[in-house]
């Protein structure tokens, strides 16, 4: 005879976010073309916008949301310049060098800038270029708390009588006067961006951290085409003494509508172990995170098109066992009566997908779900609904952090 073993309750692993939007008259991310990109999907053309593109609107929003702030540049260097000359009164040249030491000086091999030159005499080339003492390039791309700068200008006040004797770094070669360990100890520093978004910093042992977000690339959940927008602008004196026709500048840009499904999902093991002992700020983070995605937008030609719409379905699962995405549900493209739209019959499908998936996979992963929505008020097979997403992610957090025990039924 069998013995029937009862099921131990899996703890929250993955909060997923789904969400339904319609995007008007935009170009949200381009190529570089300047054209609007796109993907073939079940054999028709989408408009796609990055998640690159999604992830940078989402952690400028993010960053606002908790008062931190990371920074991604290769001018470190220039950075401790500024905070050395500007916020504590340190000679400029002296500044540049100790910026260019700073940036010299941690594991990661570095270049000058360099500037063109015109001709001089009818000896030198023409657009030469001379290198710039001083002005130093990190070949990778540091990504640090913004409070690291002050603690490297920090390193070169510690060190100023060194740097007021130490020559200037001209060449790839020099060496930096100052302690590599200091410095590669602020390049590991983290905050909260870094911890839920991650790093990579191979350059500098020990740097890395494993992003807790992944972030698909949103698609329309429908065929599209790109259109071209001629424009013209008035030469407003040309206009005033009517003494010429024609515009001042003529153009065009190439545009899509369409409605999207944007996917995301956030691993609350992974920032766990980034964060270590911390249960309070996982909640802060998730937190923040899940109500800044649904609400991100990219910003790309935003003066001239505006495209500042809310989402017509946010849908958020916890689940146990692995991220569910339900981009499939749109692999044969959602079609429309003339005038009749495409984000309802988009939300539709998206529900009876949710449906079928968690029935195949198996109940016991999916923990806790809901969902909020704009004019849909009769979604289906997406757990319970709020009545906005603050609610929604309130209760979201209670079921994957364990605040309160029980399924939600789907």
């Amino acid at each position: 005879m069998e013995k029937t073993v009862s099921a131990t309750p899996r703890p929250a692993r993955f909060i997923d976010i789904h969400v339904i939007q319609s995007v008007p008259f935009a170009n949200l991310n381009r190529d570089d073309t300047n054209s609007v990109k796109t993907v073939q999907y079940g054999n028709a053309q989408r408009t796609r916008v990055s998640s690159q593109s999604w992830k940078r609107a989402a952690r400028e929003k993010f960053q606002e949301e908790i008062g931190e702030r990371a920074l991604r540049t290769r001018r470190i260097g220039e950075r401790v310049t500024r905070e050395l000359a500007e916020a504590r009164g340190w000679p400029l040249p002296l500044a540049e060098r100790a910026g260019a030491h700073v940036a010299a000086g941690s594991s990661i091999k570095f270049e000058l800038a360099k500037e063109k030159q015109g001709a001089e005499g009818g000896t030198a080339k023409k657009d030469a270029k001379t290198v710039v003492p001083n002005k130093v390039f990190t070949n990778a791309l540091v990504y640090v708390p913004e409070t690291a700068v002050r603690e490297l200008a920090d390193i070169a006040e510690e060190h100023r009588e060194k740097l007021e004797s130490a020559k200037d770094i001209k060449k790839p070669a020099d060496k930096s006067v100052l302690p590599q360990a200091a410095i590669d100890g602020v390049l590991k520093a983290r905050n909260g961006v870094i911890n839920l978004f991650g790093r990579m910093l191979a350059e500098v042992d020990d740097a890395g951290v494993d992003g807790a977000v992944q972030v698909a690339h949103a698609m329309t959940t429908h065929e599209t085409d790109v259109e071209f927008d001629y424009f013209s602008a008035v030469d407003d004196s040309s206009q005033e003494w009517n003494d010429a026709t024609g515009s001042g500048h003529m153009g065009h840009g190439q545009y899509s509508a369409g409605t999207f499904y944007r996917f995301a999902t956030l691993d609350l093991e992974e920032l766990a172990g980034n964060l270590g002992d911390d249960p309070a700020s996982v909640r802060e983070l998730t937190g923040a995170f899940l109500a800044t995605f649904v609400e991100s937008l990219p910003g790309a030609k935003k003066n001239s098109t505006a495209p500042y719409t809310p989402p017509g379905l946010i849908h958020l699962a916890v689940r146990a066992d692995r991220p569910l995405s339900f981009a499939a549900a749109f692999e044969k493209p959602v079609t429309s009566s003339r005038g009749e739209g495409f984000e309802e019959p988009s939300v539709a499908r998206l529900t009876a997908y949710a449906a079928q998936a968690n029935k195949m996979l198996g109940s016991r992963r999916l923990l806790t779900s809901g969902w909020t929505s704009i004019g849909h008020e009769d979604a289906q097979h997406v757990g319970d609904r709020y009545d906005g997403i603050e609610e929604l992610v309130e209760a979201t957090l209670r079921g994957a952090l364990g605040e309160k025990t029980g399924e939600v039924s789907s």
